[in-house]
């Protein structure tokens, strides 16, 4: 007898939250390592560029899907970072966080002056809100985004390669921070079905 399950899409495994966390994490967390071990920037880029295609083919692996952030920065990390040790240019993986996070910041605002909400689109899917909330929050990540954007560019162009990385680590930080912090008002606002989980962190990935 045939099963009748057969040829039936599989449903995506429930991945606990800590798993993004540390995924996403460990790229930036070897970069630093190596970065602090050797002072090699161009060694530590290439333990970054390895990294982030490991993360991102865990998270396949593991998910049975790509995550749409972690997905984009994960493959942003691996040009930014490929280009940056075929040109020999350190400033070059630094830059990435301040184009991307201040693309990211104006998409979200563009968006909202069209009466679209890109962060609605890309979470949509996992959490259930009404317009309004959706708009707070998309103004909340956009400015986060330009605020590490802005904060970027004053550390790689003042302080050394070495606190560069420690900060690098520190934006990690603070972006789980500022996902956490959200829940609160994810839990006020929810719709059914179902409870929110921690919303996605403005900053998956090196």
């Amino acid at each position: 007898m045939a099963d009748p399950e057969q040829g039936l899409p599989t449903k995506a495994p429930n991945v606990p939250s800590w798993f993004h966390v540390v995924v996403d994490g460990a790229p930036a967390l070897v970069f630093l390592a190596v970065l602090v071990a050797t002072r090699d920037f161009r060694l530590a880029t290439w333990f970054v560029v390895g990294g982030s295609a490991i993360a991102l083919l865990v998270s396949v692996v593991v998910e049975r899907r790509l995550r749409p952030l972690p997905a984009v920065t994960g493959a942003l990390a691996l040009l930014f970072g490929g280009l940056s040790i075929v040109l020999h240019r350190a400033d070059i993986l630094q830059m990435k966080l301040t184009i991307v996070d201040g693309l990211l910041g104006a998409v979200l605002f563009g968006g909202l002056a069209m009466k679209k909400n890109p962060l609605k689109a890309l979470l949509g899917g996992a959490f259930h809100l009404p317009d309004r909330a959706w708009t707070i929050l998309a103004v909340r990540y956009g400015l986060f985004w330009w605020a590490c954007a802005i904060a970027n560019e004053v550390v790689r162009r003042t302080q050394t390669q070495i606190t560069w990385g420690y900060f690098r680590i520190a934006v990690l930080i603070a972006a789980l921070v500022f996902a956490v912090a959200q829940t609160p008002f994810m839990l006020k606002h929810q719709r059914p079905p179902g409870e929110p989980g921690i919303p996605e962190s403005p900053d998956s990935g090196f």
